[in-house]
């Protein structure tokens, strides 16, 4: 936990951007029956009935101190498709960057590993090396900032049927597209400090030295 809250607060450099990725997954639904759109006096009017049409994942890669995310919609969350993201993020996010430090969770597929499934080991070798990568502890995803992007994206964005996989690409491109130009950053106050003190009750018991 400790390593996570001080790497958030590191001075910003853009040699060694500071970059948190999570992932989610969105069920699409489809209706069963026409909406009834919304008229004077009346709201919409939406059954309750719906057919299920598989779901989406989100990688959401968003660097908090600057205001910068990236949400790439996928089928599915295997080991391949976050080791396209790492690339995606490396290559086309910041190719110019010294080092990317990233803050992930312990998921199983969120792991060197996955790269050297998806590319040759020389390519896999290049990724990993311009990675400097930090875990949030198990049980303490909540401390991965990119946690917060997706409630953002949950709650202004997806809080409603969205019936297909390119419908869920368009309007998550969209949501991407206005947060990005008004470059909301997170402002992160929670320290090692208030670590120590609030929860107190997750660090070991040290016994007095007789």
């Amino acid at each position: 936990m400790e390593d996570t809250l001080n790497v958030y607060h590191r001075e910003y450099d853009p040699s060694r951007p500071m970059v948190c990725l999570d992932e989610a997954s969105k069920q699409l639904v489809k209706e069963v029956r026409n909406v009834i759109p919304a008229s004077p006096g009346q709201p919409e009017i939406i059954d309750y009935e719906y057919e299920r049409n598989g779901t989406g994942n989100l990688f959401m890669v968003c660097e908090p101190l600057v205001g910068r995310r990236d949400v790439l919609v996928t089928e599915r969350r295997t080991a391949m498709d976050y080791a396209h993201v790492v690339k995606h993020m490396v290559d086309v996010m910041y190719p110019d960057a010294e080092k990317i430090v990233l803050v992930q969770d312990n998921l199983n597929t969120h792991k060197p590993a996955s790269l050297y499934e998806a590319f040759p080991p020389q390519e896999a070798r290049r990724l990993i090396d311009k990675l400097e990568i930090h875990y949030t502890p198990k049980h303490g995803s909540w401390l991965n900032m990119a946690e917060i992007e997706l409630g953002a994206l949950g709650r202004q964005c997806l809080d409603r049927r969205i019936p297909d996989f390119p419908t869920l690409q368009s309007e998550v491109a969209a949501w991407k597209q206005q947060r990005n130009a008004e470059k909301v950053v997170i402002n992160w106050q929670f320290t090692t400090a208030d670590a120590r003190v609030k929860l107190k009750r997750l660090y070991p018991v040290l016994e007095p030295v007789k």
